[in-house]
């Protein structure tokens, strides 16, 4: 069984902006508060199971992965990552800016960037690789976990070097918004989740910041025990 807890090195928006409280509104959980939201109308006229629909994000609450969740390696401890994600953060880098839309991926909705942005995949690259030495070693039950014969050559690569497929060349920014949906149910909660988007204004979102999640156990969500604004 993966080791407890874990932690993760994700990208939240900010706990008082606009699109968190769009994210934490759908999916009924707030990692910033750690509490229970109520759903929107507008979701559950578009799916009466709107909860279940939503399940699987909530568990995480809504950020980007910039490093999976992971249990800490032997010797490490929680002071020592959270002054990690200090150091990183202190570290002056150009600050990605996207162009937000809302879309499917892989079957499920999520905030994406229209385009992809050379200096984000560099951003989530650099998480990858500066905070692996906290990262416990991949089991061999959370390896069959992640399907490895269903992953290209490439993806299972990365997933014995770094825990997880989807990095570097095979990373797409996206923040979640619903489990994986049929191809039938998905154009309505497109539409409606475009339609809520689109009320926000965002038209560019500067991904400024890193937050540092915690899941304490198996049956526990991901909250945010630090956040550390990017230096320029």
């Amino acid at each position: 069984m993966t080791g407890f807890p874990r932690y993760a090195i994700y990208y939240a928006a900010g706990r008082d902006s606009a699109l968190s409280r769009f994210g934490a509104e759908l999916l009924g959980y707030d990692a910033y508060s750690r509490g229970e939201i109520s759903f929107p109308e507008q979701a559950l006229h578009a799916a009466p199971d709107w909860r279940e629909l939503s399940a699987d994000p909530r568990k995480y609450g809504f950020h980007a992965t910039l490093k999976a969740p992971m249990a800490l390696a032997p010797g490490k401890t929680e002071a020592e990552l959270m002054a990690a994600c200090a150091a990183f953060a202190g570290k002056t880098r150009p600050i990605p800016a996207i162009r937000p839309m809302v879309d499917a991926i892989s079957g499920f909705i999520a905030v994406i960037p229209a385009e992809t942005v050379e200096a984000l995949q560099q951003l989530a690259a650099d998480c990858v690789r500066e905070f692996d030495p906290f990262r416990a070693a991949l089991t061999a039950e959370d390896r069959a976990r992640r399907k490895p014969e269903k992953l290209s050559e490439r993806q299972r690569d990365y997933l014995d070097r770094w825990g997880y497929p989807y990095v570097m060349e095979e990373f797409r920014f996206h923040m979640t918004l619903t489990g994986r949906l049929d191809a039938e149910r998905r154009g309505p909660i497109l539409q409606m989740l475009r339609t809520r988007f689109a009320a926000l204004g965002i038209e560019t979102l500067a991904i400024d910041r890193i937050a540092l999640f915690k899941q304490d156990d198996a049956k526990a969500r991901f909250r945010i025990i630090g956040e550390w604004a990017l230096v320029r």
